[in-house]
């Protein structure tokens, strides 16, 4: 009997951090990539649950920061 081999296990969600680290003090987002202080700071100990979760807040935020300070 052949073993068969293993599939890699699946790949985990990528941090959506694009070093711009600056965090807006009104809405308490990093300017960047529009998670929380808390969030940035777990974020390698998160689940994927929890990371799909807040990759799936971060399009709505963006309304919570001026747009003054995106440089919009």
């Amino acid at each position: 009997m052949s073993a068969t081999p293993a599939s890699p296990p699946p790949r985990s969600i990528a941090s959506p951090c694009v070093m711009v680290c600056t965090v807006d003090g009104a809405s308490g987002l990093c300017l960047g990539c529009l998670r929380t202080l808390q969030e940035i700071a777990t974020w390698s100990r998160m689940t994927d649950e929890g990371r799909t979760a807040v990759m799936a807040e971060l399009p709505g935020r963006k309304s919570r920061i001026d747009p003054r300070l995106l440089g919009e």
